[in-house]
């Protein structure tokens, strides 16, 4: 089929995918770090599920929501970094016009499931913080499956329109997509029809995602930052502000992406084109590289079963003989373990 062609055809056998317009005699460069950042999130997101799955003192909620995370991430840039990489080093532009549906689904499908999964991390720091004696009995396993149930379902759910009205829409413009991906605005702008609904639903999709997820992150933070703020000593304050901070940065450098990429794809008609569509290839690959190194590596837990890996023969870290953290273990969730007593003092006040 021809790169363009003006009579009208319901499904093209094909699309072709430019790369970074503009930017096309840098590709074998920018993939440099482009499958630098790739392999760091498949060996990252890998290593918390061995570790999570090898060592039972992990099978926690936290951790499950951590697991949960990693599924998603390396769903998510299994789906288009490869496609990515053989454009920039093999030229290779066609995709099949099922498969670029289907890329379609799983890239809005699960940056909504990762997007319910920090809700669902956010409500588990609430209670840990808050209500830190109540943990065990709130989030069980069965509510924790419950919950990780109802996050894949929604993302489905609310994905799934996105290839099924791209499907229905004539294509008589051309088959060229100006992007690394198949995002949902990129296709539907080659359709030779009135695509409104289209545009109407993926703001519907972008405002509960920022509507309610960010929303009822926002408010379990705000609950956490008071619990934070109303411990009796500063050392206490920091310690716990430092784990919940580095949380905080994953979430923003997860969302701020996404919504400029969002926004400047129906607004940002004067931005540079590639400046675009390397936001957009970002969004779906610096989370998925950066999660497992912050919750995974400052986690003490994750982080002292990693370097025991390298080094078997070193003291164990996850002894019987661990004084005030296997105590509150089953108190606190994760590296809640890591708060301060007097947090749990306030608990039992309130």
């Amino acid at each position: 089929m021809s790169d363009s062609n003006t009579t009208a055809f319901t499904n093209p056998s094909t699309f072709i995918l430019l790369g970074i317009p503009g930017l096309e005699v840098a590709h074998v460069w920018i993939s440099i770090p482009f499958c630098t950042m790739y392999v760091i999130a498949i060996l990252g997101n890998f290593a918390i599920l061995f570790i999570v799955k090898k060592e039972s003192s992990l099978h926690e909620p936290m951790y499950y929501f951590l697991c949960m995370l990693a599924v998603t991430d390396l769903v998510l840039v299994t789906s288009t970094l490869p496609k990515i990489l053989a454009i920039f080093w093999f030229n290779s532009r066609e995709i099949d016009f099922s498969a670029c549906l289907a890329q379609m689904f799983f890239i809005h499908g699960f940056t909504q499931i990762a997007s319910g999964i920090f809700m669902a991390m956010a409500f588990d720091r609430y209670v840990a913080i808050c209500h830190p004696l109540r943990h065990s009995t709130i989030l069980t396993n069965s509510l924790v499956m419950k919950i990780g149930l109802v996050i894949v379902l929604r993302g489905s759910i609310l994905a799934l329109p996105y290839p099924i009205l791209a499907r229905q829409w004539p294509y008589c413009k051309t088959n060229i997509i100006a992007h690394t991906q198949c995002e949902n605005l990129g296709v539907v702008k080659l359709a030779c029809a009135d695509t409104r609904v289209s545009n109407y639903y993926g703001i519907f999709v972008l405002s509960c995602r920022y509507g309610v997820d960010v929303s009822f992150i926002t408010l379990s933070y705000i609950q956490i930052l008071r619990a934070i703020f109303g411990l009796p000593t500063k050392e206490a304050r920091l310690k716990t502000f430092g784990t919940c901070g580095s949380h905080i940065c994953v979430i923003l450098a997860f969302y701020i992406p996404t919504l400029f990429s969002s926004l400047s794809a129906r607004l940002g008609d004067n931005l540079p084109r590639h400046f675009y569509v390397l936001f957009a290839d970002l969004y779906v690959l610096v989370p998925p590289m950066m999660n497992p190194i912050i919750y995974g590596l400052r986690t003490k837990q994750i982080r002292d079963r990693f370097l025991q890996l390298f080094n078997p023969k070193g003291t164990k870290v996850f002894s019987s003989g661990c004084g005030s953290e296997t105590e509150h273990r089953g108190v606190l969730s994760g590296d809640m373990a890591l708060f301060p007593e007097s947090l749990t003092g306030q608990s039992k006040k309130g």
